[in-house]
C-alpha cells in the first residue's frame, strides 16, 4: 500500500516519537555513543520544551523497556500520587463531586523528573548535563511554534490574561500569541535546569551521584520548596469556575519516588505483549486480546466490517471491566485475563453493536461502576474551564458539500464545518463549541466555556545493541495550571481521574496512584524483543495501539504502512477525564476504510462518526526484525518523525 514516507531500516539505532526535534535529538545521542536509555530520557526533556501543550515537568511518565543486558521487560513507574490531604471528604467539603480538570486542587506529586532520573541511572551511561544540555539550549533560544501551540494559546489567552498572570508572563511573550513558525523560549525553565546541574555537580563528582543530588533538589530542594509554597499561598480559578488552591506539599514529594515493576503480560499468536500494571489502564490492550484471540481476525479481512466490529464490540467488554475493576489497589488481573473468563465474555459479542456497559464478574466478584457526578455547569466565566481532558478526537461527519475553495461538512449533531485548502479548519457546533484542525491533523476542541483539550506525548528507540524503550511522557501541559514563576512550568492535573465517590478501584485517597491513561507498549515475538509503540490520546492510546499491533500481526503490513493504514476507536465507555462524560454505541473511524464499511457498521447498530482520512491516532514503533532495526512514525498532524540508519 501507498505510505506516507518509508519504513526506516538499518542496524545501528532508531528514533521515532511524536515531535521531529526529539527523534532527532534521540538519534543524535546514539550517533555520540549514548545507549537507547540516555537517548529516550534526552528526547523525552526535549519534548518538555517541544510540545509545551502537551507534555511538561510537571507531568509524568510511563516507561516500558527491554535490557539486553538483563534479557527482561522492565515497567519505569514515573506516576507520581496524591497528596496526603487529597481526600473524598476534602473535595465535598470544597463542594465538588468531580475533580477539577484544571487549577491546583488536580494535582498529584510530578513523576516525569523523576522516572527519567530512575532510568537514566540504572540503565544509562551519560552524565546528567549532557542529556539535560538539548533541552536547555531549545529553552534559551527557543523552538519553532506549531499551529497546535499557537492555537492552544489563543484560546486561553484571555484566561491568563485575566486569571492566570503568571502563565501569561511565560507563554505570552510581548502580552502576545506566539504566531506558528516564529519561535518560543522558555528562559525560567532553562534557569531551573541549569540549577539542577550545578547543585548536582557540586554535590558528587560521579554520574550517578549527580543524578542522586539531581533528584533530590527536584524532590527535596529548590524545586520541590517553590512547588510547595506555590500550591500553599496562592489560589485560582479552575474548571469548576471557582478559586481554589493546592494540596501538595513538601513532604508529599519528598515521601515519593518513582520505582521499577513486572510488566503484565499476555501471549498472543507467537507474542507477548507488555504493559504497565492496572493502577494504568494498560491492561484494558491485554483484555482485549484474549477476547480476540478466540476470533479469526485474520479470515475476517483487516479492516472488514466483521473485522471492526469484533474488534470495537470487544473493546467494549475490556473498557468496561477497566472501570469496574482497575485502580491502584489488588486487581485480580490473573481472572481478568484467564481463558474461562473470557470465554464467557467473548459470547457476549454477537452480531449487532451493544449499547450497554458490561463489566464482568472475574472470579466470581461483583462488578461495580461509578456513579455519574453531577451535572456539570459551564461557568460564566470566559475560559475558566480551559485546558480540561486529554484526547484530541473529533466527531463525525455525515455530508461533505465540496467547492473548490473551501468544504462544508455537516455533522450528525449539525456541526458546520468550513475547510480552505492550506488552512486551519474551524467548526461550529450547535451548542457554540468551536473546533481548530489542521489538514491531516488532530484536532484540537475549544468550548463555548473555554475548555481546550490537550493531548500527550510518545517516544521510542532502540539501539544498536539491542535495548530498547518505549515511553509516553504526559501533563503538566501549559494549559493545566498556572505556571510556578520561579521554575517555568506548571503542575499537571492527572487527579482529574479519581473517583470522588468511596469503594472504588480508582477511589481518591491519599497516597494512591490516579488510574492513567498513559499507556507505553512493548512486544516480544517468539520470546524475542520485538516491538516497542505507543500513541498519545487519552482513552483511545489502548485502542489505536492495539489497532496498529493487530494490524502488524494479522494484515501483513509493515511498520509504517500499519501507522499509516486507517484507523478507529470507540466512545462507549466513560472518559477518564473531567466532566466524565461517556458516548455510548459511539465510533469514529477514518473515512478511507470505505463507504461500504461504514454502511455496514451502521447496520449492525454502530453509532458511527466518520472522520477525516488522516485524523486519528499519533503512533510511533521501533523494531527489532532479524538482523535489522526498524522504525515509523505518525504523519497525522505533520508532527512525528522517525530517524535512524
Amino acid at each position: 500500500m501507498f505510505t506516507t514516507r518509508p519504513e526506516l531500516t538499518g542496524d545501528f539505532g532508531m528514533v521515532a516519537g511524536t515531535h521531529w526535534l526529539a527523534a532527532a535529538t534521540g538519534m543524535s545521542v546514539l550517533e555520540r555513543g549514548g545507549n537507547a536509555f540516555d537517548a529516550a530520557v534526552t528526547a523525552g526533556f526535549v519534548l518538555q520544551v517541544a510540545e509545551p501543550h502537551l507534555n511538561g515537568p510537571g507531568g509524568e511518565v510511563p516507561i516500558l523497556l527491554w535490557s539486553e543486558e538483563e534479557q527482561r521487560v522492565s515497567v519505569v513507574c514515573g506516576q507520581g500520587v496524591a497528596p496526603s490531604a487529597a481526600t473524598i471528604e476534602r473535595f465535598a467539603g470544597l463542594g465538588l463531586d468531580v475533580v477539577p480538570g484544571t487549577g491546583l486542587l488536580a494535582a498529584t506529586v510530578p513523576g516525569a523528573f523523576g522516572g527519567w532520573m530512575l532510568m537514566l541511572e540504572r540503565w544509562g551511561t551519560w552524565q546528567l548535563a549532557d542529556v539535560l544540555a538539548p533541552a536547555i539550549h531549545y529553552a534559551e533560544r527557543g523552538v519553532p511554534v506549531l499551529e497546535r501551540i499557537s492555537a492552544t494559546i489563543e484560546q486561553v489567552r484571555d484566561l491568563f490574561a485575566d486569571d492566570w498572570p503568571t502563565s501569561a508572563a511565560t507563554w505570552l511573550p510581548g502580552g502576545r500569541v506566539p504566531a506558528p513558525g516564529t519561535s518560543l523560549a522558555n528562559p525560567v525553565l532553562a534557569a531551573t535546569y541549569r540549577r539542577l546541574v550545578a547543585e548536582a555537580q557540586a554535590a558528587s563528582s560521579t554520574r550517578e551521584g549527580q543524578i542522586a543530588a539531581a533528584r533530590d533538589a527536584f524532590y527535596q530542594g529548590f524545586v520541590a520548596e517553590a512547588i510547595a509554597g506555590f500550591s500553599a499561598k496562592t489560589a485560582w480559578r479552575d474548571s469548576s469556575g471557582e478559586v481554589h488552591g493546592g494540596l501538595l506539599t513538601g513532604d508529599d514529594l519528598a515521601g515519593w519516588t518513582a520505582s521499577v515493576e513486572e510488566p503484565v503480560t499476555f501471549d498472543y499468536h507467537r507474542h507477548t505483549v507488555c504493559k504497565t500494571g492496572p493502577w494504568g489502564q494498560g491492561p484494558v490492550f491485554l483484555q482485549q486480546l484474549a477476547l480476540l484471540s478466540g476470533f479469526d481476525l485474520g479470515g475476517m479481512g483487516h479492516l472488514s466490517a466483521d473485522y471492526v466490529h469484533t474488534v470495537v464490540e470487544s473493546a467494549k467488554l475490556a473498557f468496561a471491566d477497566r472501570e469496574a475493576w482497575y485502580g491502584d489497589t489488588d486487581v485480580p488481573m490473573t481472572d481478568l485475563l484467564s481463558e474461562p473468563y473470557n470465554a464467557g465474555r467473548r459470547a457476549l459479542v454477537g452480531a449487532e453493536a451493544s449499547a450497554e456497559l458490561r463489566p464482568g464478574s472475574p472470579g466470581g466478584r461483583i462488578p461495580r461502576l461509578p456513579d455519574r457526578p453531577s451535572a456539570i455547569t459551564a461557568p460564566s466565566v470566559p475560559g475558566a474551564v480551559a485546558g480540561v481532558g486529554e484526547p484530541t478526537v473529533g466527531r463525525g461527519v455525515a455530508q461533505r458539500d465540496i467547492s473548490p475553495d473551501a468544504e462544508r461538512i455537516i455533522s450528525p449533531d449539525g456541526a458546520q464545518r468550513i475547510v480552505s485548502p492550506d488552512s486551519a479548519e474551524r467548526v461550529m457546533s450547535p451548542d457554540g463549541a468551536e473546533r481548530i484542525a489542521s489538514p491531516g491533523g488532530a484536532e484540537q476542541v475549544i468550548s463555548p466555556d473555554g475548555v481546550v483539550r490537550g493531548d500527550t506525548c510518545h517516544v521510542d528507540v532502540v539501539d544498536r545493541h539491542g535495548n530498547m524503550v518505549s515511553a509516553t511522557p504526559s501533563g503538566g501541559w501549559l494549559q493545566s495550571s498556572p505556571t510556578i514563576p520561579e521554575l517555568g512550568f506548571c503542575l499537571g492535573t492527572r487527579a482529574q481521574m479519581f473517583w470522588l465517590q468511596e469503594g472504588l478501584p480508582a477511589s481518591l485517597r491519599p497516597g494512591a496512584r490516579p488510574r492513567t491513561t498513559l499507556s507505553p507498549s512493548f512486544a516480544l515475538r517468539d520470546g524475542r524483543p520485538w516491538l516497542a509503540f505507543g500513541t498519545p490520546g487519552g482513552d483511545q492510546q489502548d485502542q489505536w495501539s492495539l489497532n496498529l499491533f493487530l494490524t502488524l500481526v494479522h494484515g501483513g503490513l509493515n511498520l509504517q504502512e500499519a501507522i499509516d493504514a486507517p484507523m478507529f476507536h470507540s466512545e462507549h465507555f466513560p472518559s477518564s477525564f473531567f466532566p466524565r462524560e461517556s458516548r455510548p454505541g459511539v465510533m469514529h473511524i477514518e473515512d478511507r476504510v470505505g463507504a461500504a464499511v461504514v454502511a455496514e457498521l451502521r447496520r449492525r447498530g454502530h453509532e458511527v462518526e466518520v472522520q477525516d482520512s488522516w485524523s486519528l491516532g499519533r503512533l510511533s514503533a521501533v523494531a527489532r526484525d532479524g538482523v535489522f532495526l526498524k522504525a515509523a512514525a505518525n504523519p497525522r498532524g505533520a508532527q512525528g518523525y522517525a530517524a535512524g540508519r
